[in-house]
């Protein structure tokens, strides 16, 4: 990259925060990222840690003397400020924008720049930005925890000032970040293509095919937290630890937990964990030398170690409907589809459980488990539901057993201490002034 833009080829309200790092190129997981760095340092910055942060001038003098590629802009929830990143919807050779990127880069009118690969944009605009699901595809939208990097590459035809656009961000975040109507736009070219997006995290994942994904954060979270294990899942919503021997056990806890119910889209999991009261800032702290977030792994782990996921009745039964055979006409030796499909529902649709089979993202269960209580569901919904107990008990037990070790642990560390200070007072009288001297 060559020298850093200056002040004046950027907007002002950019230059009079002291929200800026540096950035250099990183591969995480045998893909391209950018992991932001504390100016004038080789140390990774934080987005959630203002003291890594720095003014502009210091910022853009620190890329000219050490080794990085560039300057950075950290956005966060006390600035008005949105970043839009466009991926992969660049000529690089002729300049030119595809359809889709065209069109939101008219819908927002504001100052846009080419990002530093050639074959993207940044669009800074100022607004709130509406709550829900802020990736899709090669379009990402940010307005906190997150930083933008910045080239001062000015696309002429946009505004040189960022605007305040926040009626076009809820246009953008309704008719792109809607899964329900972004399949039917994609048909004619105008929504964001749905591959990787260039330096987005490890743990982006494609939207999840499972019905899940046609159900709101809200409905979600209503499922987990009335399911056979939801009192497990809401203390670890609540932000309750105990039971677990730190609070990183109970983020992986709670992230398992997640996994499940969000089909492992990671995206999801971020932001729902987010809102939970486990959440703390060290969760954006890059903490791996790949430049890898607490968050970015622990949401990885979390991932690697779900077997199963949930998959909702309502999209059980769709499935079961398109798929089932035919019923001969007049026939009454085949129970009809629509029989069939109440038969097989588990009764873990209840009000008292909406889940179809319990969480198995839990360590106690596992995915044959899970097939097994489908089975059983069908067949004898009493034994289910004793399995399901069953289940939760043992799941009481274990965090009772942890509960209980963590109590000893902590006698035996005040045991330990004591000792200690019994063997230093000793040690103290041992080694005091002798009132006779040696013959």
């Amino acid at each position: 990259m060559g020298l850093p833009p200056t002040a004046d080829a950027l907007p002002q309200a950019l230059i009079d925060r002291d929200q800026w790092v540096c950035w250099r190129p990183h591969e995480r997981d045998g893909k391209p990222t950018k992991v932001p760095i504390v100016p004038g340092t080789t140390q990774f910055a934080s987005t959630t840690d203002p003291d890594t942060w720095r003014r502009f001038q210091t910022a853009r003098e620190a890329v000219t003397t050490t080794s990085v590629d560039g300057l950075g802009f950290v956005f966060t929830a006390d600035d008005p400020l949105v970043g839009i990143d466009l991926d992969d919807c660049r000529d690089p050779e002729t300049g030119e924008p595809t359809a889709w990127a065209s069109r939101i880069i008219s819908q927002l009118d504001s100052y846009t720049e080419v990002s530093p690969s050639g074959t993207g944009y940044h669009v800074l605009v100022s607004g709130t930005l509406p709550e829900g699901r802020n990736r899709a595809g090669d379009l990402e939208l940010y307005d906190r925890s997150r930083f933008f990097t910045v080239t001062g590459d000015h696309v002429s035809e946009t505004p040189s000032t960022i605007q305040q656009r926040s009626q076009a961000l809820e246009t953008l975040h309704a008719t792109e970040m809607d899964t329900s109507t972004g399949a039917s736009s994609a048909e004619d070219g105008t929504s964001a293509p749905a591959h990787a997006a260039e330096g987005s995290p490890s743990t982006d994942t494609s939207t999840p095919t499972t019905g899940v994904a046609t159900l709101s954060d809200e409905e979600l979270l209503t499922r987990a937290h009335a399911a056979a294990n939801g009192e497990k899942f809401t203390r670890l919503w609540n932000g309750n630890t105990s039971g677990y021997e730190s609070h990183s056990e109970a983020d992986m806890a709670l992230c398992r937990l997640l996994a499940f119910w969000t089909g492992c889209d990671a995206a999801r999991i971020d932001r729902l964990f987010r809102r939970s009261g486990l959440f703390r800032d060290k969760w954006d702290t890059v903490h791996y030398a790949d430049g890898s977030t607490y968050g970015d792994k622990t949401i990885e782990r979390a991932i690697t170690h779900t077997d199963d996921v949930y998959t909702p009745p309502e999209a059980d039964a769709d499935d079961r409907s398109d798929t089932a055979p035919a019923t001969p006409s007049g026939s009454t030796d085949q129970p009809s589809a629509s029989t069939d499909t109440d038969q097989q529902d588990p009764p873990a649709t209840t009000a008292t459980s909406p889940v179809s089979s319990p969480p198995t993202s839990d360590p106690t269960v596992n995915a044959a488990e899970s097939g097994a209580d489908d089975a059983i569901s069908a067949a004898n919904p009493q034994r289910a539901q004793a399995r399901r107990d069953r289940i939760e008990e043992l799941t009481d037990r274990v965090e009772s057993l942890l509960a209980e070790n963590e109590r000893l642990r902590t006698e035996l560390q005040a045991e330990r201490e004591r000792r200690q200070q019994l063997e230093a007072a000793t040690e103290e009288a041992s080694s005091g002034w002798w009132p006779f001297s040696r013959g």
